[in-house]
Formats: structure tokens, C-alpha cells, sequence
């Protein structure tokens, strides 16, 4: 970095500790405001466009009639390549007359007149796609501005220091693109209008998520009015807003179905090229004379095809909520080095400070985006699952239902649906606990040595007694699932011929029935609640053991046995 910026007229060092942090008014160098910060926002928005891309592609909702919040963020969005490339040329400019500028003032004006331009743009196709609200540009823009808060407030002192402005151009168009950065920021936060095409809302109380805008979904104020309603008064069903349209049962099981079918014909072609011999046998098939196995649709696979994006976001907000929730305890550790630290600037404290509540805000936002998004899927699983099976219990043969019983069908409706539903929000659990337990592991080993040890050991040990639990309440449930089923069963038959049962009056035995399956159900419940609370009361003991045994190591007198950080000295 130093060579785009060591040589030529302003130049100046990439980094340099004594500006920057070992004093009592800190800023960077010139260097890493042109190259770093400018560069900042570009790189991100060129990371995120190709996903950007695909999703509007996949998601076109009409287009918005250019108005006039429209043609005036593209007007701002050229006036910044204007600003950009008139950097650029002045660069040139003095390179033709003798002056010959750091080369980071050539590429760095290439490379935000280039972004800039494609954020022009970016505008133009999301309102050819229906886009009201643009989150990625959004960020971009907020971006921009934190990177240029720095450069703001630096130029500003050195004029002050030096009595002049040392280059009047360039600091010209900076404040110029501050500004029009600024407007740019706060444009954005605005909706466009519906789109041209877009069909007419008929529903009395339409949900107001579908339209809000990214400041809206990102804090919940959507949801703001109805909370304040049900603060002043008790809500009624008339009060609730209906299901948005990508949560309908008409999308989710119709997408769901097209999926299946798409796993139906797989297999039928994979069948196909296999009694035609198309396929091709495997050397070790061939010698150990194994039958190839015969692909079978997956449902499950048919299920995560549908919700693959939604997926793939929660996995992306899981990981980014992880991570933040290891950065507040390290910047803790600085904050304490800091205070221990009489030497240390003041301003030290106030950044760590300042850190730590946005890695907070950061976290929480992150965090119920999460929930909402994850909780979201859960009930489209169900919802399209529930569809699925109905619609098929529509159309089964009379050879098929005598095979499974109605009691059957409605627990997989009632029960099982829900049961994916319920697992859900645990799913990404699978990779987040390893990591967290690793993350964890690693930070506690550098503040308490081999101590650590002892906790993941109770740990490990703690893992077969949950498994015993966890297998117990399995074949609990199973059995339950026996019982509830013939007592649906029987539930039918009685209501199928109920005026049989009045007409020999025979409830009294048929209630003896019912009420007999019921109390093996409510104590096989029972025996379920108990494991439940065993399991429970395992879960919330065990980060208070995990920290016992490092905590008394730790308070041990240094030289004592078990204490960390200690050595023994031979005699």
C-alpha cells in the first residue's frame, strides 16, 4: 500500500501508529483514507451484487413508474461519477503539467466513479423489478458516509493547523461528494411507490410487512401500531391483519408440490435408464455383484429445495449473530487493559466503549431478524406439509385406507406437522454449537490455561446421560403416538355410528374405552414431563459446573497444585 501512496505530490505512509493511536488526537494518514475507507463501500457493494442479482431475478414484482423520489436519486447517483472521474482527471491534469500525483489518487477515484456508477444503475433495474425498498443500497450509502466522517473531520483540521487549504480542488469535491452522499442516504430511506402491476390488495386488514421498507423490517415499526393498539385495548379477531402472500397455503403447498414433482421425475428417470441398462455399472458393483439401489423421491430433500433460501439466510444471520456475541467479551478484556492502564489515551476508553454498544445493537438486530426469519420458515414447513397431506388423502384408493386408519392421517396433519415445525429453529444448531463450544474453548484457554479442560470433560460426560433422556422421551412419545391414534380411531367409529351406540345405549362402554386409552396417554405424559424437567434442570446446572471446576483453579494461591498459570520449581 505504501507504493500507491509514497510517491508524488501528497504522499504519505499507509500507517502510522504515532497519528493514530499513540496520542491524544488521533486520525489516519491521508494514505489510508484515499485507499482503505474510500474502498470500503465498493468492495462491498460488488460482493453482494451477484446474489443481489439472482434474487431479482427470481423475485419480479412488476415495475414502479419513474417518479420523481426516483429520478432524484439517479440524478445524485450521477453528480457522485461525475464528482468521481472530475478527481480523476484533475489527477491527469497535474500529471500532464509536471505534478505528478500518488498513484492511489488515480485508482482510487477509478474505482468509486465505477461503483458509483453501478449504484446508478442498480437503482434503475431494482425499479424495473418492483423493488420499493433497496436494503443493499442502503447499506451502501450508510457505509459511504461512516467511511467519510473521518476524511470530514481530518481535512478540516489540517486547514485549521496549516492555516490554508493545501489542495483547494480536492478538498472541493470531497465536501461535494460528502454531501451528496448524505442526501443520497437519506433518499433511500424512502418508498417508492406499488408497482404499475401489481395486483390490488383485497383483503380488509392486509399485513403491513409486504409493504414496509428495510428501516421498517430491520427495527419491526410495522408492527408498532398494532402493539399500541393492543395497549389501549383488548384485540379482537377484526384487529388482526391477514397472512401475507408468500405465507399463504396457496404458495407454500403449490411450490412445495412442484418440487416433489420435480423428485418424482428424477427417480422416474433414474428408474428408466436403469431398466433400459443405460446406466453405467461401477467397477466394484460389477465384481462384488451388488445391485445398483433403486432412487427413491425424497420428501425431505423435495422440503429443503423449496425453502432453501430462507435457509440459507438464517444460516447467514445465525453466523453473523455468533460471532458478534464473541466480540463483546474481547472488547471487554480491552476495556479492562485500558483502565489498568493509567498511560493509555482517554479516547481509547470511549472507542472500546463506543464499539461495544454498536457490536450490542448490531447483535440484537441480527438476532431477531433471525428468529423472525427462522420461526417464518417453521410455520411454512407446516403449512405446506399439512397441504400436501391432505390434498393426498384426497385421492388415495380404498386398498390404501384401509392401510393407514384416519387416526393416522390427522396426527400426521396435526402432529408430525408441527413436530418439523418445532425442529426448525434447532436445525442450524448443528454446525452453530460446534462452533461456539470451539470459539468458546479457544478464549478460555488463553485466560485460563489447562483449566478449561475440567469443564469440557463434565461436558463430555454430561453428553450420554442427556442422550439416555433424549431416547427415553423418544420411546415415550412413540407410544404415545400408539395410543393417540386408536383413540382417534375409535373417536371415528363412534361418531360413525353413533346412532347405533344411541340406540342400544352402549355409551357408557365406549366411554370406559376412550377414557382407558386416555389415562395410558396422560401417564405415559406424565413419565414424558418428568424426563422433560430431568432434562431441564441438566441444561441450566451445566454452564454453572462447566465454570466451577476453572474458577477454583483459578482462585488458587499461585505455586498450589491445579492453579493455572503456575510452574512448579524443582527443589
Amino acid at each position: 500500500m505504501d507504493a500507491l501512496c509514497g510517491s508524488g505530490e501528497f504522499s504519505s505512509k499507509f500507517w502510522d501508529s504515532n497519528l493514530s493511536l499513540h496520542t491524544d488526537n488521533p486520525d489516519l494518514t491521508p494514505c489510508f483514507q484515499n485507499s482503505l475507507l474510500a474502498w470500503a463501500p465498493c468492495v462491498y457493494l460488488w460482493a453482494a451484487l451477484p446474489c443481489y442479482l439472482f434474487y431479482l431475478r427470481r423475485h419480479q414484482q412488476g415495475y414502479i413508474v419513474l417518479s420523481h423520489l426516483s429520478r432524484l436519486k439517479t440524478a445524485l447517483g450521477v453528480l457522485l461519477w461525475c464528482v468521481s472521474w472530475a478527481d480523476l482527471f484533475y489527477s491527469f491534469h497535474g500529471l500532464l503539467h509536471g505534478w505528478a500525483p500518488a498513484p492511489i489518487f488515480f485508482v482510487t477515484p477509478l474505482v468509486v466513479g465505477v461503483t458509483m456508477l453501478l449504484a446508478t444503475l442498480l437503482i434503475q433495474y431494482e425499479r424495473l423489478r418492483g423493488v420499493r425498498s433497496s436494503g443493499i443500497l442502503i447499506i451502501f450509502w450508510f457505509l459511504c458516509v461512516i467511511c467519510g466522517i473521518i476524511p470530514f473531520r481530518s481535512k478540516i483540521l489540517s486547514a485549521v493547523a496549516q492555516g490554508r487549504i493545501s489542495d483547494p480542488f480536492r478538498f472541493s469535491t470531497f465536501y461535494i461528494y460528502f454531501a451528496l452522499v448524505l442526501s443520497s442516504l437519506i433518499l433511500s430511506c424512502f418508498r417508492e411507490k406499488p408497482p404499475f402491476f401489481s395486483p390490488k390488495n383485497v383483503d380488509p386488514n392486509p399485513c403491513p410487512e409486504a409493504g414496509a421498507g428495510f428501516l421498517s423490517r430491520l427495527t419491526f415499526w410495522w408492527f408498532t401500531k398494532l402493539a399500541i393498539l393492543g395497549y389501549r385495548r383488548p384485540l379482537e379477531d377484526r384487529d388482526l391483519w391477514a397472512l401475507n402472500k408468500e405465507d399463504c397455503s396457496q404458495m407454500v403447498v403449490q411450490r412445495l408440490l412442484e418440487e416433489w414433482k420435480k423428485q418424482q421425475e428424477q427417480a422416474a428417470q433414474h428408474q428408466a435408464a436403469e431398466a433400459s441398462g443405460k446406466r453405467p455399472s461401477s467397477e466394484g458393483e460389477v465384481l462384488l455383484g451388488k445391485r445398483p439401489r433403486t432412487r427413491e423421491p425424497s420428501f425431505l430433500r423435495a422440503l429443503m429445495a423449496t425453502f432453501a433460501s430462507s435457509f440459507l439466510l438464517s444460516i447467514c444471520l445465525k453466523l453473523i449473530q455468533d460471532l458478534l456475541s464473541f466480540v463483546n467479551p474481547q472488547l471487554l478484556s480491552i476495556l479492562i487493559r485500558f483502565i489498568s492502564n493509567p498511560a493509555a489515551p482517554t479516547w481509547w476508553g470511549f472507542l472500546v466503549a463506543g464499539l461495544m454498544f454498536v457490536c450490542s445493537v448490531m447483535q440484537t438486530l441480527i438476532l431477531h431478524q433471525y428468529y423472525h426469519c427462522i420461526f417464518v420458515m417453521g410455520l411454512r414447513f407446516r403449512t405446506g406439509i399439512i397441504g400436501v397431506i391432505y390434498r393426498k388423502a384426497l385421492v388415495i384408493t380404498n386398498s390404501v385406507k384401509r392401510e393407514s386408519t384416519v387416526g393416522e392421517i390427522v396426527n400426521l396433519m396435526s402432529v408430525d406437522a408441527q413436530r418439523f415445525m418445532d425442529v426448525v429453529p434447532f436445525l442450524n444448531l448443528l454446525w452453530s454449537a460446534p462452533m461456539q463450544i470451539i470459539l468458546a474453548m479457544y478464549f478460555l484457554w488463553q485466560n485460563l490455561g489447562p483449566s478449561v479442560l475440567a469443564g469440557v470433560a463434565l461436558m463430555i460426560l454430561l453428553i450420554p446421560l442427556n442422550g439416555v433422556v433424549a431416547m427415553k422421551m423418544r420411546m415415550f412419545q412413540v407410544e404415545q403416538m400408539k395410543f393417540k391414534d386408536s383413540r382417534i380411531k375409535l373417536m371415528s367409529e363412534i361418531l360413525g355410528g353413533i346412532k347405533v351406540l344411541k340406540l342400544y345405549a352402549w355409551e357408557p362402554s365406549f366411554l370406559k374405552q376412550v377414557e382407558g386409552i386416555r389415562q395410558n396417554e396422560l401417564k405415559l405424559m406424565r413419565q414424558v414431563a418428568y424426563l422433560h424437567a430431568i432434562s431441564t434442570f441438566i441444561w441450566v446446572c451445566t454452564p454453572f459446573l462447566v465454570r466451577l471446576p476453572p474458577g477454583l483453579a483459578s482462585c488458587l494461591p499461585p505455586g498450589q497444585p491445579g492453579a493455572s498459570g503456575t510452574r512448579q520449581t524443582p527443589p
